[in-house]
């Protein structure tokens, strides 16, 4: 049995997004269809196996509106990383003093082509590779076949955990370190050294705990539009002066067990778009718009509507946010058309016309503005995501 409430949520869902201005319309006529007669079963109260085929079919259009292939399932082992949680509320306008990371900047650079951000843990096998005694390198293997083919990605860095040395240690071992990021060539030899080429690299000092960002742009692009093979990253820790010893403070050894080794470990961000709307955009604060009061509260004007994923039975998946507010248009277009109706031309035309034929159906009180939202969620394979949506919200309502 659906539960009724679940499937009433699924159909408003449907409703203000099937809702459009002269756009193409969000959802493919079928689904239209499939609405509507769904809409008639549960208003009649009947719940029956196709009502059940019907609600799945509607939940797959949306599926394939948010650009999944399939519902996400996430396994209870499912990490969401700091960094992307912060980024989230970076880019909705949320408080910044709720970030984790009270040094995390916008990456207004890496977003400006961007509409998608995808993050990816390393893959748990870890190797040393051959190097000199004071430089060890330890390479990363990072798993990109989710990326989906119609998405290109314009830029991605890789963010390293470097924990702050205690005053103790020896003072040639609290000094600057070098640390280098290479892209691994070829398959790593049983013997002699490993073709490598640089990516980045940055100068860093032992008396703060803190994360690093290096570009790793032109490895990640080779691999995914080149189609390159993959064979990882390799970290070089290099101390200034050098000095004998294994000095590598990268969070990358810590026991399986230990809790903030899931928040701790290398992680990759890519930047990315794929061709629909508009790039990510910081942007500031929502407020609540102020409405003017209608005179006639039965005119076209735009109404409250909350949108609440679990209602939907999403939140298993859907990190942030647990809705939002979505809007929807509704009421009169009457004749006269008032200027505060934001009317088109042809409105006002037709409006005109039914007053005098009213076979001449009147105009429809839809959505002439609509603004996007930002979503964070969990892909079909675990990936975190945090994703641009284009005409979510209704900013303003008008006869047309």
């Amino acid at each position: 049995m659906i539960p009724g409430s679940r499937m009433l949520m699924v159909i408003l869902l449907c409703q203000v997004l099937l809702g459009g201005t002269n756009h193409a319309s969000l959802i493919p006529e079928t689904g239209r269809k499939k609405v509507g007669e769904l809409q008639a079963q549960a208003g009649s109260g009947r719940r029956s196996g196709q009502s059940h085929e019907l609600l799945r079919g509607v939940e797959a259009s949306l599926l394939q509106m948010f650009g999944l292939r399939r519902r996400p399932q996430p396994s209870k082992a499912a990490v969401v990383p700091a960094y992307m949680l912060d980024l989230y509320r970076l880019q909705s306008g949320e408080e910044e003093e709720s970030l984790q990371d009270i040094s995390l900047r916008y990456p207004e650079r890496s977003t400006s082509r961007a509409n998608t951000v995808r993050s990816f843990h390393h893959e748990e096998h870890l190797e040393n590779l051959p190097g000199p005694s004071d430089a060890p390198r330890v390479r990363f293997l990072f798993n990109l076949s989710s990326v989906p083919e119609n998405e290109v990605i314009t830029s991605a860095e890789l963010r390293l955990y470097r924990e702050q040395l205690e005053a103790r240690s020896p003072a040639w071992e609290r000094g600057s370190h070098r640390i280098n990021i290479y892209e691994v060539m070829k398959p790593p030899p049983a013997r002699g050294q490993v073709i490598t080429r640089l990516l980045d690299t940055r100068l860093v000092q032992h008396n703060v705990s803190r994360w690093e960002s290096f570009d790793v742009s032109p490895a990640v692009l080779r691999w995914t539009q080149d189609k390159q093979p993959n064979h990882g990253l390799a970290v070089e820790v290099t101390p200034l002066p050098p000095a004998p010893g294994n000095h590598v403070r990268i969070s990358r050894s810590l026991p399986q067990g230990d809790g903030d080794w899931a928040q701790l470990r290398p992680l990759l961000v890519t930047f990315s778009h794929d061709g629909r709307g508009h790039a990510l955009t910081r942007r500031a604060r929502r407020s609540a718009k102020h409405q003017r009061p209608r005179k006639n509260k039965k005119n076209c004007r735009r109404h409250a509507l909350y949108v609440d994923f679990s209602d939907v039975g999403w939140n298993d998946w859907i990190v942030a946010p647990p809705g939002y507010q979505a809007f929807y248009c509704h009421g009169d277009c009457p004749f006269p058309l008032a200027d505060h109706l934001n009317s088109t031309n042809h409105a006002i035309v037709q409006t005109l016309v039914n007053s005098v034929n009213a076979s001449i159906p009147k105009a429809c009180c839809v959505p002439t503005e609509l603004s996007a939202i930002s979503m964070l969620y969990l892909d079909e394979y675990d990936k975190v995501v945090l994703k641009n949506y284009q005409e979510m919200v209704v900013e303003g309502c008008g006869c047309r």
